[in-house]
């Protein structure tokens, strides 16, 4: 123990201790990944402690280095965390010599370190010290001693990951495990002498400073716990032999110097052992990591030392470890069980010191009832080790194993949480119980004592704690049975019932709990059968009992637990004794019971009982069961041939004779049961003849002497039952893949008797039994796709489909639709000629019921038919035809009323028919044939084309919808390719009395249209409308493609093939030529997808083939159309498709909707243009003589070729800005058609039914106009060459010269129609030629015409306005509404027409008139034509507010009225248009003009109410509502449209004191709008965004943003609509218009992003706003705003909030205060802060520069780089600066308002002039230098002595700017009327505030 020769004392040829360190450092040290194990233990932890070295003085230290480690002294874990991090930066990057000199240093902080608090300061030490070993190397090795004791100390840290680190820095150091385990060595007794240092360590020794003191607790548990485990491993690795050494097992040799480590371990090991008495007071400590390390270190002691363990520490420890049962912390388990295990072996004498009861055992029973404390993995185990090395004479072996066995079954009900505790239990369980059977002997004095011991504890414990816990219920206690020499009062057993009972009640067991009970029980039998061979039959005489408990609670109804678990118990005994061979479960348990308690089950009959009986025959088979009944268990089976036939005969006879006769004796609950029974009985040698009888019985059952065709219900009810079980015990035996057996073939159970009992219950008559249908479906199978199952004949199975198929179409034949019956003709089969049998209403209901049930459960079974069989076909097309008619019950109205019971009484069956028609899907259809999926698709066509043909009195637009989604389901069940579906198409549109009306099917071979005009007479024409609507239908669903292309894509196919079909030209000419259907038009639906189609979807070969076939088709058929009128088509010159729906010429309709559309879309080009134009030119002629037909037909035509063939020359012409040089041939045909058209006489001497008028017509169409933009004036199409220029202004004198000025009644309508017409198109084309004279005419015709269309909308508003007014209260609405639209419905079109025609050439008039002055006339003509323009624009006006009127006067009554009037201007759409032009270019004396002359009309509405009408109309008109705001948002109608502005009776009656007048308003705003301004309910935030209502009260805060802005600023009017808004305006709008710029977010966005990151909706609003902030206009947007998009709605929104934070911040500011959601605050905040905030700062700030405040006293500078306004008033003697700050999100957030400099004020003078200035900021909805400019007016007045308001204490009020006008008549004081208002409401009083006098 002395000091060891050192230096002196070695020799030269030994190495000195660094050297030898330095040896055992690798020359190239690198960090490996991991550690690798040199300990080897799960258990081991970490924490350390050390003392303070002397440092080395930090001069030799590089500065970087130094100066981190200084850091590292600091008590801050962050900066120690940085200290470490930069620390381990320079280890990586310095040089090893540049480190060495820190080591020593680094060595003292590095023990500190590993004894501080925080977990991540110690990992981060690891770290470090790994970097370091790496960079330094060998060079550590002088160091090594000082710092291995630390170094491996920090291995067992309690924190995985500091331990972790720690291990990778020593594995860094030493790479190999025999380096590691040499320096282990080396340093022994350095670690040692550290670890006694740490275990010496109280908790104030850790810190030299004060500390939490939980801390320090906490940090010296952690030292002390992975001090003693380091203790622990050092001992196993320098005591233990070679292959026991944990981490070092792979080592060859021993180390050279292991005996001298040795014997140094030793010699500490011995002292620790004895200074720390045996570490008892680690044992007793509280910390359960400190125990846990103390088990450890005993362990190590143990294995490795155990001569240390004298007697004396033999007796002190035994108490201890042997106690340590009270243990409760489950992570010390592990360690306290091996030592447990370990002294008990080592120190078998142990048990000797100490009172085994009371120290041992009863905390061991309390440590099993708590179920270890959680440790189950561990403890469990254990147990049975710990039986064995219990000592039977220090225990009281008589009951010692009984006291075990029920603490340790306890301890189960305390948290057997996990599956895996659970079997560890019941596995430790069984091991411990067949160990005390085995070791019984240990206990007992004799041998003859030991099986009755045995017997004993099988009842005690096996019977009473574990089948009694399986069973659920406790057995009866007649007797005490136990060990032999105990006596009762010792034993617990007398509570064990009742406590088990208890356990019972409150335990609910897992899911797989008595699974694994059932299985250890068992488990436990098959092991006591070994031991010894007829204990189990103590355990079979409860089984025995149980059972009878289980009969005795069946007969009283109960019991149903009970009955499971013995089933499930019986299974178990299959699974894990019968397959292996055992015989004991039959021998000695079960077959005793069942030939016990046989006769008591059959006499109680119960479910259960015979449920149980079901399961044992399962189990053990047949006669195995039935050989128990008859002989118990005594004997065995035969062996001999003539035995075994023997005991078949008798098997059949018991089977016959007491088990067929008991199973079908009654009808009852427990039938089902016993039926089971018997099925089980059913053995493979007897089967057919069991079978037989089985089937005898069952259907003869209550019937003796009756026929088969009178089956009694509960026969039926017992064949289903018997079936149904049937069915299950086929589909078991094919689930176990018993092919031998006869079971699994539903053949051999086929039976004569049986199919006629099926056949006869099919053929029965009403009422039907459920369990009628259940036994078909049973006999039938097909109840799922894998259910082939067929219990009965062929021929029966067709006879009982043929009987369905019967009651089906006897169902449909009697409905009372006429197309169901015509339906159910076509499923008449050849051979059986099927009549409506004579039978009640209701027995056909109820037998179509039975059917559809049947057939609903044995679908799939109709695919065993034969595909040649016509059966699935029409049954299957009964079903649908059902199903369809109950889908047909929406549409009955009160037509059929009359019918409406029977169809209710039909429709109950339409839950079962619409379930059945959900299974009938493509997966089914597939297992049909090829030939009866076709038969079904026909026969179900037809049915469809009944349904469309046939039924005249349902909704034709609803039930062609119905009959489209009919059609869908056949594709989706019955086409499985697209053959098939075409075959389905063909089907449903071939030829037909009713159809095709217009084309025929067979175009191609002759018969291409339908000339006699005969036909059409005896055509039901809404037949074919209604058949239209349908195939429209079905080309939205599934594509033109498919209906009509011909073609299909292939979408399997990368090349894009098509599969190729017939194409029906023909059916899109007749629906072309159908133009209109129910629910659809060629316009709106056909055309447009027709287009589409053409576009993307055609094949282009097939398309060209397809849309010439329609074209060729159409005109033809136009050409030999025997009665066309020209004049039809007369406006196809403005717009192709103006007026196509007045025509009655289907053909030449179609034909000009088709080219029209198509060349609109530019589907086809020029070229094909050219080549039409070609066609019918060379048609027009036949020889000399003109086709008339085609000279009829050619103006629309033409109309709608000339532009695609002019297209390109168009662009040309635009491109050179004149005509193009040379003629082509369509232009050389114009011409000699405007000869031909000049060689005809005026329009004064034509004459009707003349070819003249058709020739004007054919050259008015060459010259359309272009009308695209409904916002412009329209214009010329193309430039014309001069020829044509001169031929149409010769054309036009030629009229003018010969008829003169025009009067409304000189000639025809159709000769001025005419000539408005030729007006038009020459003042477009020719209008630059005109002469004064020609302008002279037009505009007086243009006048003339315009006015007869005023007229006569005038009649139409004074009707409107009559009807109205002489309105009664008896008046039905829909009355009304049928007189305003007959009232409004213009049936003549000729003033409207040629109204249109005269605006179209004032457009052109005016047009030239803004471009050039017409020809340089003179002024006096220019004068002239100025008076004209304004009477025609007045007019024009008239005609817009005509029709508005009409429509507020019809919305006072009702909004249906005002829906109609709105709807009439859609029939005239593009006169409206023009109108709209018209009204937006007047001038605003001709809107004055014509707003008093409305107003002097003086119907039911005015002018302004008109206006309104139209903006917020129901069926929008995007360029009147345009038109109309226009004229509401300027002047001079603009002033009156927002409201009035009355004079106040304040300001009339200053000193009155008249309180009562205060509140009155002085604006009141129209009623129009002020719904939407000032009561806006919050609803709006709920409504759809693009709901009408949202949209015009947008527009209305348009309006009234704009009057807003045109005010001037300190205009009285703008300060009253302002105050006025703030007072009374719902701030709801605000939180619309931000639900409209946050749409484009999933959420309230960030807005903080630039604007490239911003979608494009928000980031075009927030331009918008900005414009809007700018110009005060959001013209621009609403003029673009219809139709109303989504897109349009924000860009609205966002120019709305621009003008508001303009107009009126301090209303956006209080809205925005009041925000309680952060999230959107800040999304607001930052939207007005990037978009909105910097323009309206710098223009705040440029007017506050532009502003004049012209006084000496006076002066603003201004500092837009700061957004800074200093203001500075002087007076006398006194002055201040106030300093103005805009905030960057101005005006959300309020301006700031500092004072910087005063002289001669006082503070409180000072603090009220800076509170009045932040009030007029923040008060003022305007210029911030309006603001300035009230607030020095209020100064100024104050020094002019005006006394301040009492209440608010300035001059001027803050918000209306007034002054104190209302005088208290004592105190003669005076208020403002605003701050009096306020203080009256707010104080509930009528008092003076100051002389509390009242006014």
């Amino acid at each position: 123990m002395g000091r060891q020769k050192g230096d002196a004392g070695r020799s030269k040829a030994r190495p000195s201790s660094s050297s030898l360190a330095a040896s055992l450092l690798p020359a190239d040290s690198t960090a490996s990944v991991g550690f690798g194990g040199y300990v080897g233990s799960s258990r081991l932890h970490s924490s350390l402690a050390g003392s303070r070295d002397d440092a080395s003085p930090y001069s030799d230290i590089d500065s970087e280095l130094a100066q981190h480690l200084k850091r590292l002294a600091r008590k801050d874990p962050t900066t120690k965390l940085k200290a470490l991090a930069s620390l381990s930066e320079l280890f990586k990057q310095k040089s090893g010599k540049d480190i060495l000199p820190a080591i020593p240093q680094w060595g003292f902080e590095y023990k500190r370190l590993l004894l501080d608090y925080n977990r991540e300061v110690r990992r981060a030490t690891g770290d470090a010290m790994a970097q370091l070993v790496i960079a330094v190397g060998r060079d550590l090795a002088p160091h090594l001693k000082s710092l291995m004791g630390p170094w491996w100390f920090s291995q067992f840290d309690t924190v995985p990951e500091a331990s972790q680190a720690a291990k990778h820095s020593l594995q860094a150091a030493f790479p190999a495990p025999e380096k590691r385990l040499d320096a282990l060595i080396l340093c022994t007794t350095e670690i040692f002498t550290y670890l006694e240092e740490n275990l010496k360590l109280t908790p104030q020794d850790l810190s030299d400073k004060a500390s939490a003191p939980d801390e320090l607790k906490e940090m010296h548990q952690q030292v002390i716990s992975s001090s003693m485990l380091a203790l622990a491993t050092l001992l196993d690795v320098l005591i233990s032999l070679q292959s026991e050494r944990p981490g070092f097992e792979n080592i060859a040799a021993e180390p050279k110097h292991a005996a001298k480590a040795r014997a140094i371990t030793n010699t500490f090991a011995e002292k620790l052992f004895s200074n720390h008495r045996c570490f008892l007071d680690f044992l007793k400590s509280q910390s359960s990591a400190i125990r846990s390390a103390a088990y450890s270190v005993l362990k190590s002691f143990m294995k490795n030392m155990p001569h240390v363990f004298i007697e004396e520490n033999v007796r002190t420890l035994s108490p201890v470890v042997l106690g340590a049962f009270q243990e409760k912390d489950p992570t010390c388990h592990p360690s306290m069980w091996e030592v447990i295990l370990l002294f008990s072996r080592r120190f078998p004498n142990c048990w000797t010191y100490l009172n085994v009861q009371k120290i041992v055992m009863s905390r061991f029973w309390h440590f099993l009832r708590n179920g270890c404390f959680g440790s189950h993995q561990v403890s469990y185990p254990a147990l049975v080790i710990f039986l064995d090395s219990v000592p039977p004479k220090a225990i009281e072996g008589e009951r010692f194993l009984q006291d075990f066995f029920l603490n340790f079954w306890t301890g189960r009900n305390a948290s057997l949480s996990s599956n895996a505790d659970r079997l560890a239990f019941f596995q430790a369980f069984k091991e411990c119980f067949l160990w005390a059977l085995h070791n019984l002997s240990r206990y007992l004095d004799g041998v003859d004592s030991i099986s009755p011991a045995r017997a004993i504890l099988v009842e005690n414990i096996l019977v009473k704690l574990l089948w009694e816990d399986f069973v659920h219920f406790p057995l009866p206690n007649d007797k005490k049975r136990i060990f032999p020499g105990i006596s009762c009062e010792t034993s617990d057993d007398s509570n064990l019932s009742v406590q088990r009972t208890e356990d019972a009640s409150i335990f609910k067991h897992p899911v797989n709990y008595i699974h694994e009970l059932g299985k250890c029980i068992i488990g436990i039998l098959s092991g006591i059968a070994l031991v010894e061979n007829d204990l189990p039959s103590v355990f079979g005489s409860t089984f025995q009992e149980t059972c009878q408990q289980m009969l005795m609670h069946s007969g009283n109804g109960e019991g149903p637990e009970i009955i499971e678990q013995l089933i499930q118990f019986l299974s178990l005994l299959e699974q894990h004794a019968m397959r292996k061979g055992e015989t004991w479960p039959l021998v000695q348990v079960l077959g005793p019971t069942v030939a016990k308690h046989f006769s008591s089950i059959k006499s109680i009959d119960a479910p259960n009982g015979v449920r149980f009986l079901s399961a044992a025959v399962t189990v053990f088979g047949a006669r195995q069961i039935v050989h128990a009944l008859l002989h118990g268990h005594r004997r065995t089976f035969c062996s001999d041939e003539q035995d075994k036939a023997l005991e078949s005969k008798q098997f059949m006879h018991i089977f016959n004779e007491r088990f067929v006769p008991w199973c079908f004796g009654r009808s009852d609950s427990g039938t089902a049961a016993r039926i089971d029974f018997l099925l089980t009985l059913l053995d493979d040698e007897c089967f057919p003849e069991q079978w037989s009888t089985v089937v005898s019985y069952a259907v003869k059952l209550e019937t003796t002497g009756v026929g088969l065709d009178l089956l009694h219900p509960d026969c039926v009810a017992v064949l289903s039952i018997l079936l149904h079980k049937v069915r299950g015990e086929i589909t078991r035996c094919k689930r176990k893949r018993c092919d031998y057996s006869q079971h699994s073939n539903a053949n051999c159970w086929h039976n004569k008797l049986l199919d006629s009992a099926a056949v006869a219950v099919i053929s029965s008559l009403p009422p039907f039994q459920k369990s009628a249908a259940e036994f078909l479906c049973s006999a039938l199978g097909g109840a799922t796709e894998n259910d082939q199952i067929v219990l009965v004949s062929g021929d029966a199975f067709v006879l009982i489909y043929n009987n369905i198929l019967e009651k089906l179409i006897d169902f449909i034949l009697v409905s009372p639709l006429t197309w169901v019956k015509e339906a159910g003709c076509l499923l008449r089969i050849r051979e059986t000629n099927v009549e409506p049998k004579d039978e009640s209403f209701g027995n056909r209901i109820e037998m179509a019921k039975f059917a559809l049930d049947v057939l609903s459960g044995s679908l799939y079974a109709l695919t065993k038919l034969d595909e040649e069989s016509e059966l699935p076909t029409h049954i299957l097309a009964a079903v649908f035809i059902i199903s369809w008619e109950c889908s047909i019950e929406g549409l009955l109205d009160e037509a059929l009323s009359y019918e409406l019971d029977n169809m209710k009484a039909r429709f109950d069956s339409s839950k079962t028919v619409q379930s059945l028609c959900s299974k009938i899907n493509k997966i089914f259809c597939q297992n049909l044939g090829v030939h009866s999926r076709k038969n079904v698709r026909i026969i179900l066509a037809q049915s469809i084309r009944c349904t469309i043909f046939r039924e005249q009195k349902l909704d034709p637009d609803k039930l062609t919808a119905l009959c489209c989604t009919w059609m869908l389901a056949i594709v989706d069940c019955f086409c499985q390719d697209e053959d098939e579906e075409q075959h389905l198409l063909e089907q449903l549109l071939h030829q037909g009395d009713g159809w095709p009306l217009w084309c025929s099917e067979d175009v191609f071979i002759g018969l291409a249209y339908q000339k006699s005009e005969k036909t059409f007479l005896h055509r039901n024409v809404s037949e074919s409308n209604r058949f239209v609507s349908l195939v429209d239908k079905l080309i939205q669903k599934r594509g033109i493609g498919r209906v009509i292309g011909g073609s299909i894509l292939d979408p399997h196919c990368t090349s894009g093939r098509t599969v190729n079909f017939t194409s029906r030209a023909w059916l899109a000419a007749e629906i072309l030529c159908t133009w209109e259907w129910p629910g659809g038009s060629a316009v709106t639906s056909f055309l447009p997808m027709l287009s589409l189609y053409a576009k993307n979807d055609a094949n282009p070969l097939q398309e060209d083939g397809l849309l010439d076939s329609i074209l060729d088709i159409l005109l033809d058929a136009a050409l030999v159309q025997e009665k066309t009128e020209a004049h039809n088509f007369s406006d196809a010159w403005i717009a192709p498709l103006e007026g196509l729906e007045h025509t009655e010429e289907p053909f030449l309709r179609a034909l000009i909707s088709l080219l029209a559309t198509f060349f609109r879309h530019n589907i086809w080009g020029s070229d094909k243009a050219k080549i039409l134009f070609e066609l019918l030119v060379s048609k027009l002629f036949i020889g000399e003589t003109v086709n008339i037909h085609c000279l009829r037909i050619l103006p629309p035509i033409v109309s709608a070729l000339v532009q695609p063939i002019f297209q390109s020359k168009k662009e040309l012409n635009e491109e050179l800005q004149a005509p193009f040089p040379g003629e082509d041939k369509v232009q050389i045909t114009i011409i000699h058609w405007l000869e031909r058209a000049l060689s005809f006489p005026p329009l004064l001497t034509w004459h009707s039914g003349q070819d003249m008028e058709e020739w004007l017509l054919l050259v008015i169409s060459c010259y359309p106009m272009n009308v695209s933009d409904r916002l412009k004036a329209p214009k010329p199409e193309w430039m014309i060459s001069i020829k044509e220029r001169t031929l149409l202004l010769d054309l036009f004198r030629k009229q003018r010269l010969g008829i003169g000025v025009l009067t409304a009644c000189d000639h025809l309508e159709s000769s001025q129609m005419l000539l408005s017409r030729l007006v038009a198109i020459s003042s477009c084309y020719c209008g630059d030629d005109f002469a004064e004279e020609d302008w002279d005419f037009v505009l007086s015709q243009v006048k003339l015409w315009i006015q007869l269309a005023v007229v006569m909308m005038e009649d139409v508003a004074e009707n409107v306005n009559d009807l109205i007014s002489n309105l009664s209260t008896g008046d039905y609405l829909d009355n009304v509404v049928s007189k305003i639209e007959n009232i409004v419905f213009i049936k003549d079109q000729f003033h409207v027409n040629i109204a249109r025609n005269a605006i179209l050439a004032f457009i052109s008039f005016s047009r030239l008139q803004e471009v050039k002055d017409v020809n340089n006339l003179s002024s006096l003509a220019a004068e002239r034509w100025d008076t004209i323009k304004d009477r025609i624009l007045e007019a024009i006006l008239r005609l817009f507010f005509c029709t508005g009127l009409a429509e507020a006067i019809a919305h006072s009554y009702s909004s249906e009225g005002a829906s109609i009037v709105a709807s009439s201007r859609l029939h005239n759409l593009f006169f409206w248009n023009l109108v709209a032009w018209g009204a937006t270019g007047s001038s605003p004396q001709c809107r004055d003009r014509a707003v008093k002359s409305v107003d002097f009309w003086a119907l039911g509405r005015g002018s302004i109410s008109s206006l309104y009408a139209i903006l917020f109309s129901s069926t929008p008109v995007p360029a009147m509502q345009f038109a109309g705001y226009v004229i509401l948002s300027t002047e001079p109608v603009a002033s009156v449209a927002i409201g009035e502005y009355v004079t106040s009776n304040m300001e009339c009656d200053k000193d009155s004191g008249n309180v009562d007048l205060l509140s009155e308003q002085n604006v009141h705003l129209r009623k129009e709008i002020s719904c939407m301004i000032e009561k806006s309910p919050y609803e709006i935030l709920e409504m759809d965004l693009l709901a009408p209502e949202r949209v015009h009260i947008l527009l209305s805060w348009c309006i009234l943003l704009s009057h807003l802005w045109s005010l001037p600023l300190s205009s009285p009017k703008r300060e009253r609509l302002v105050q006025h808004i703030q007072n009374s305006a719902n701030t709801v709008i605000l939180d619309c218009l931000f639900q409209h710029l946050f749409l484009e977010f999933d959420t309230v966005p960030n807005l903080r992003k630039r604007e490239k990151e911003l979608p494009a909706g928000v980031c075009e609003a927030a331009n918008v706003a900005n414009e809007a902030i700018l110009t005060g206009s959001v013209l621009s947007i609403v003029e673009s705003f219809w139709p109303v998009q989504q897109q349009k709605m924000t860009l609205l929104a966002g120019a709305i909030f621009g003008m508001m934070v303009r107009l009126l911040p301090a209303y956006v500011r209080g809205w925005f205060s009041n925000l309680r959601d952060r999230s959107t605050s800040s999304a607001v905040e930052s939207f007005t802060r990037t978009w909105c905030s910097p323009p309206l700062i710098a223009n705040e700030l440029s007017q506050i520069k532009k502003a004049s405040f012209v006084d000496e006293n006076f002066s603003v500078s201004v500092s837009k780089a700061a957004n800074e306004v200093v203001a500075t008033y002087t007076k006398d003697e006194t002055g201040v600066d106030l300093v103005i700050r805009l905030p960057a999100s101005y005006p959300l957030r309020a301006v700031d308002v500092d004072c910087t400099r005063s002289l001669g004020i006082s503070e409180l003078k000072q603090r009220k002039w800076l509170m009045s200035m932040m009030l007029f900021l923040s008060n003022q909805n305007g210029a911030i230098a309006e603001a300035i400019r009230i607030w020095k007016c209020n100064f100024d007045k104050e020094f002019e002595g005006v006394e301040e308001c009492p209440i608010c204490y300035s001059v001027i009020h803050t918000a209306n700017h007034s002054l104190p006008r209302v005088a208290c008549k004592t105190c003669k004081h005076k208020y403002h009327s605003a701050c009096l208002n306020k203080w009256f409401s707010t104080s509930n009083k009528r008092n003076c505030p100051l002389c509390q006098s009242l006014f």
